[in-house]
């Protein structure tokens, strides 16, 4: 090619994946082997039984360089006990369960699961077309003198929170008038789905609420920024996101929706919100409102 000559090569790496040219994958694995060893080695030299950096800032490390490394290049284990031992993290297990989680991800029957089902995002072919798309976006609420001034705009508000408490997961919508409570909504999750599960369905939930309502114009407030980020990204696939933008976008559309992040633990309704979700998380015996496996919550290992 312009009168150099370009010789074969036995393997090509691609998005980070060393592919050879019998499709082996054994380069790919010497190298994530390596890379392991290199940092195990590091990790080991910062920490000993009687001196060094604590097991908690060891599990910290581990979570965050070692295994990511690992189950993201490889799914091969090496010699790392010395850190899975203060770590207190079976490397192995973690294998398999990642593994498990892109089976399960993409249909493959997982009997581990039991009768719980893995979260599937909304497939981008489920999508509205880019010129049928109407932007959504959140407000930020900066004090309580603009709260105060914005919720005139509005006959309802609905505020909604997530929580997680002794390992218990709620969430709770507060809806309110101009002056006071005028619902108040329970609900439960089962105790290995998240807060940020728990954020979106209190989301979801909020947007049914207000399609359920003779009201025209609803305000609805979250302390979480990102359940909103997620809600108003018109790509994020979460089921419950798409959810909520197609009840905003397609149900509402004879009413006024608005969203807002607030600070948590300043506004009367927020407060009212949070008691409610964790009163949903540690006395609710009622039937989980919504229980899929979020894939990647380490509350929701199962392997």
């Amino acid at each position: 090619m312009g009168g150099i000559d370009i010789g074969t090569s036995r393997d090509v790496k691609i998005l980070g994946l060393t592919i050879d040219d019998k499709l082996s994958f054994n380069k790919h694995i010497a190298i994530a082997c390596k890379k392991a060893i290199a940092m195990y080695k590091q990790l080991a030299r910062a920490a000993r039984a009687s001196w060094g950096l604590q097991p908690e800032i060891i599990r910290t490390i581990y979570t965050a360089a070692v295994e990511p490394t690992i189950l993201c290049e490889a799914y091969r284990t090496v010699s790392l006990n010395s850190a899975l031992l203060l770590a207190g993290i079976p490397l192995d297990i973690r294998i398999r369960e990642a593994a498990s989680l892109y089976e399960a991800k993409v249909g493959v029957p997982q009997p581990t699961l039991g009768d719980r089902e893995i979260e599937r995002m909304a497939s981008a072919l489920e999508a509205p077309h880019p010129a049928e798309l109407v932007t959504l976006q959140y407000d930020s609420i900066a004090d309580d003198e603009e709260y105060r001034n914005r919720s005139e705009e509005f006959a309802v508000r609905i505020f909604t929170d997530g929580s997680k408490i002794q390992g218990k997961v709620g969430a709770a919508l507060s809806l309110w008038d101009s002056t006071t409570e005028t619902k108040a909504l329970k609900l439960t999750l089962p105790s290995y789905c998240t807060v940020y599960q728990a954020e979106l369905l209190a989301l979801q939930k909020a947007a049914t609420e207000a399609l359920k309502r003779r009201e025209n114009t609803f305000g609805i407030f979250s302390d979480s920024m990102a359940a909103l980020q997620t809600v108003t990204n018109v790509s994020a696939p979460h089921p419950l996101a798409v959810e909520t933008r197609d009840t905003i976008r397609l149900k509402l559309q004879n009413k006024s929706v608005s969203l807002f992040w607030i600070k948590a633990h300043r506004i009367e309704g927020n407060e009212r919100a949070d008691q409610l979700a964790k009163e949903a998380a540690l006395k609710s015996k009622k039937k989980p409102d919504y229980d899929p496996v979020h894939p990647h919550s380490s509350s929701g290992r199962y392997v």
